[in-house]
């Protein structure tokens, strides 16, 4: 594949055009942020660099899209793409990442953070024992990089670590991978379920009723991607403690609007898309390899199947 017009469209283009046109000589160059692309630039491009175009764009000319993130969802849901047309993501420390951050809030809802600081605010003096996270089952829906890494940090700290997958293919750090059609029976048992599943058509409102109300008392966090959870159903499993309190980092419509009413949940912690940013360096990083790969004829390890969506 002959690549030598790379457009690159991202917020951060400026920090990127810094680290990456010194690193790819011989290759030309259009570092632009999303309000300013065309459909002209597409034209003049073999390849795109980018993540979440907010419109629409005819591809058809490039040979190469390459996403700044994790997700490819925003060009290939409900869409129709063109085989001909090579689609890679990133891949860098985005599992590292998304395990930080549910550890974070696990840790203090074990350690009781939050009734430790009430009790504080009225100068009440109340023992209560943290409990381990040793002792605590989680369930990871999607055991890819993403899903292996979160298995690999809790299990390394004594949680018994399931998962769910399309196959159910047994991987390591997992107690159990379980298949996503037959999963249910084992809902009730867990103290956390993390999703991290990319959306599709099979995972769109994946999360509704008969996965909450099969929950017990758990804690439920979204770090795949918002559109995979019915807010609705969430919002019923809050209010009958099938859930008693959710992490949400994504959101069907980002910004999430004024007026949801997860915004004002006392059980719902809200974070606006920020448990596995794509720094500039590690952006970069990923996308020079890929092309280096390229032009090398070498074999992609970050190649999206477009027809499971991921």
């Amino acid at each position: 594949m002959d690549i030598r017009n790379i457009l690159l469209v991202s917020p951060m283009y400026k920090e990127l055009q810094i680290l990456i046109e010194k690193e790819a000589p011989g290759k030309s160059f259009r570092f632009i942020p999303e309000d300013k692309l065309t459909q002209a630039d597409l034209s003049w491009a073999d390849a795109l660099v980018s993540f979440n175009l907010k419109a629409d764009f005819d591809y058809s000319s490039l040979n190469w899209v390459h996403s700044l993130g994790a997700g490819v969802d925003r060009f290939l849901f409900k869409k129709e793409w063109n085989d001909e047309i090579l689609l890679t993501r990133t891949i860098c420390s985005f599992g590292q990442r998304i395990a930080e951050y549910c550890l974070s809030y696990i840790l203090k809802d074990l350690q009781f953070h939050d009734t430790f600081q009430e009790q504080q605010q009225q100068k009440k003096w109340e023992q209560r024992t943290p409990k381990l996270v040793g002792n605590q089952k989680v369930l990871v829906y999607g055991t890819g990089e993403i899903g292996q890494m979160i298995a690999k940090v809790f299990s390394g700290l004594g949680v018994d670590v399931y998962g769910v997958s399309l196959s159910g293919k047994e991987k390591e750090y997992y107690t159990e991978v379980l298949k996503l059609d037959s999963h249910f029976s084992r809902l009730n048992e867990m103290n956390y379920v993390i999703n991290t599943l990319p959306l599709t058509e099979r995972t769109e409102k994946l999360f509704d009723s008969s996965i909450f109300s099969r929950l017990s008392d758990a804690g439920f966090f979204n770090v795949g991607r918002g559109a995979s959870v019915d807010e609705g159903a969430l919002l019923q499993a809050l209010t009958d403690n099938q859930v008693r309190f959710a992490v949400l980092d994504v959101f069907a419509h980002e910004p999430l609007p004024e007026n949801n009413p997860l915004w004002s949940h006392p059980r719902v912690q809200i974070t606006p898309h920020i448990s596995a940013v794509t720094t500039a360096n590690e952006g970069a990083a990923c996308f020079l390899e890929t092309l280096k790969n390229i032009d090398e004829n070498r074999q992609l390890t970050n190649k999206v199947d477009t027809k499971k969506g991921y």
